[in-house]
């Protein structure tokens, strides 16, 4: 992206740059905590994604916190988000390891206590595992968990391709698992017959050609709240078209649409029982010259927000 001064204008304010949650007082009202966990160790494609969070912070300036008005919905105001109380939980200190992965689910514990949402910035897919462990904390018996993603992430061992695995061997019900937009030509037959016998409901590419993603989102949504206990949703950017995500090492041409992800976004946002949301999978040192990755990632965190502002 460019590192030319961003232009400054009074009557155009821009996202981003939200207070630090150490100076945010205990009894004040925080809507959206941002929280950096910039795993990238255990990878399976070579990565540096380590360095996203701190990209995808400076990209929140390129974008004002503003809702234009839809012609569609007579009576619907412009809204800023910036009535919303934001705060920077910062970044987890080397998350990879069993002692950094548990630095992360404190850190995550800590930030979900004091926010209505929070959304973890990574970082490889194996943020998920310490993300979604320190959002559920005590509630794992009803937890649910939605991935939009073009991979099971149900291999062995421990890497970015396992959380979810991982999370159902740590206690999650599978039946409370959706995936959304699992790939042709991006997993194998035992991966797939692993998420059927997990009770994994999966959501294919093609199927979200035929419905509107509104109401894929409301479905998986259902499924993972079916217990009454909190929901996170991953959203592994690499679910995209390569075209709109050369920063995902595993984006595939033929994912889906940036905009459809960013409506899933939204529409996560949204949702009551949504406590957390991360975005993984982004390696901002392999992104485009023009920043489009890492752009889509920092709009991902913004259209969160925009749900978030409409409960």
């Amino acid at each position: 992206m460019s590192t030319r001064p961003l232009s400054v204008d009074p009557l155009w304010p821009r996202s981003g740059d939200w207070p630090s949650m150490d100076d945010v007082y205990a009894d004040e009202r925080i809507d959206l905590a941002l929280l950096g966990i910039p795993t990238w160790r255990t990878s399976l494609s070579a990565s540096g994604a380590g360095a996203t969070p701190a990209a995808v912070r400076a990209a929140l300036r390129y974008y004002a916190a503003f809702l234009s008005p839809d012609r569609s919905a007579p009576g619907l105001p412009p809204r800023l988000l910036g009535d919303l109380g934001f705060a920077d939980a910062g970044d987890v200190i080397e998350p990879d390891g069993p002692e950094g992965e548990g630095r992360a689910i404190a850190a995550m514990a800590d930030a979900v206590s004091r926010a209505s949402v929070t959304v973890a910035v990574g970082g490889d897919n194996a943020l998920t595992v310490p993300a979604a462990l320190g959002s559920w904390g005590d509630d794992l018996a009803t937890a649910g968990l939605v991935t939009l993603d073009a991979h099971h992430d149900l291999r062995d061992g421990v890497s970015n391709g396992s959380p979810v695995r991982r999370l159902i061997e740590a206690g999650i019900d599978g039946r409370r698992v959706v995936q959304v937009g699992i790939a042709d030509f991006a997993n194998s037959p035992a991966y797939a017959a692993r998420a059927e016998d997990y009770g994994i409901t999966v959501i294919h590419r093609d199927e979200l050609h035929r419905r509107p993603i509104d109401d894929v989102m409301a479905e998986a949504l259902d499924i993972a709240g079916s217990a009454g206990g909190p929901v996170h949703v991953d959203l592994d950017v690499d679910v995209c078209d390569r075209s709109v995500a050369p920063g995902c090492p595993a984006s595939v041409p033929g994912g889906i649409a940036a905009w459809e992800l960013r409506r899933a976004a939204r529409v996560a946002g949204s949702w009551e029982s949504v406590r957390s949301v991360d975005i993984a999978e982004v390696d901002a040192t392999a992104d485009a010259p023009d920043g489009r990755t890492v752009r889509l990632a920092a709009l991902l965190v913004l259209e969160v927000a925009a749900g978030l502002g409409s409960r």
